[in-house]
């Protein structure tokens, strides 16, 4: 018998004590979809999110209002946030933008932007944060990638190519980093988000489309931030058992 139950005081298991020490933790994309589930999650696990996104996330969460897109703009950001929080614990690159249509149909600032938002930004971001994140107990990355970053489709070569990078990115960076900051690659299938919003008919999920929950998805983000010191949780696909796009 342990010697706290034998004080008959509560015991705390190694998973409860990294959950209690989640931290401060940085999500962009965090006003809505999976990057808004990922910080009220955080906030219901007892961390401190923080927010990056074009607009203001809902209920008070400390925010920075910018376009990921502009890289230099975000690295600066990621400083703001860490100097009012004296430090950062982890990251969760969750912001992600589309622009669906043939390469020849799709205008090229538009198709730029897409990997501006989502391979250049999600590098400019770890990269501000990772002097922090070497400084904290547990440094952590989450980089939100695709099953489309897996497989390749038709009308989708800007989102296939972004999160394709992201998913060179985040590998090498697991080799990079190791032993420094842990970092997890995340593949989520479709959401039920306003991600499909605004899309020509032919784009858009079929209304019984399987689709998870982005809360179901960041209940997964928060089990890959809260592994204990030393453990690394590398590559997780969460996707739902009908998901189209994968394998």
């Amino acid at each position: 018998m342990r010697q706290a139950e034998l004080q008959g005081q509560p015991t705390v298991t190694s998973h409860e004590a990294a959950r209690l020490a989640l931290g401060r933790v940085l999500v962009t994309g965090g006003a809505s979809g999976l990057g808004a589930a990922v910080a009220d999650a955080v906030a219901q696990a007892g961390g401190t999110p923080i927010v990056l996104d074009l607009d203001a996330p809902a209920g008070g969460i400390d925010h920075e209002q910018l376009d990921l897109a502009d890289a230099r703009a975000a690295e600066a950001a990621v400083g703001r946030a860490i100097e009012r929080h004296d430090g950062l614990d982890a990251v969760v690159t969750a912001a992600g933008i589309d622009a669906c249509g043939r390469l020849e149909d799709v205008p090229a600032e538009t198709w730029e932007r897409v990997v501006a938002v989502n391979l250049v930004g999600t590098a400019a971001i770890v990269r501000a944060a990772l002097p922090a994140l070497e400084r904290a107990d547990n440094g952590r990355v989450v980089t939100v990638a695709s099953t489309l970053g897996l497989r390749a489709l038709s009308d989708a070569s800007a989102y296939c190519a972004s999160k394709f990078g992201v998913v060179g990115l985040s590998r090498a960076l697991a080799v990079e980093l190791a032993g420094r900051v842990g970092v997890t690659l995340l593949v989520p299938g479709g959401m039920r988000t306003h991600f499909f919003d605004g899309r020509d008919p032919q784009y858009q999920p079929p209304p019984d489309a399987p689709l998870l929950a982005p809360q179901e998805v960041a209940d997964a983000v928060l089990f890959a931030l809260t592994r204990p010191r030393g453990q690394e949780l590398r590559e997780l696909v969460v996707c739902s058992s009908g998901e189209t796009s994968w394998p």
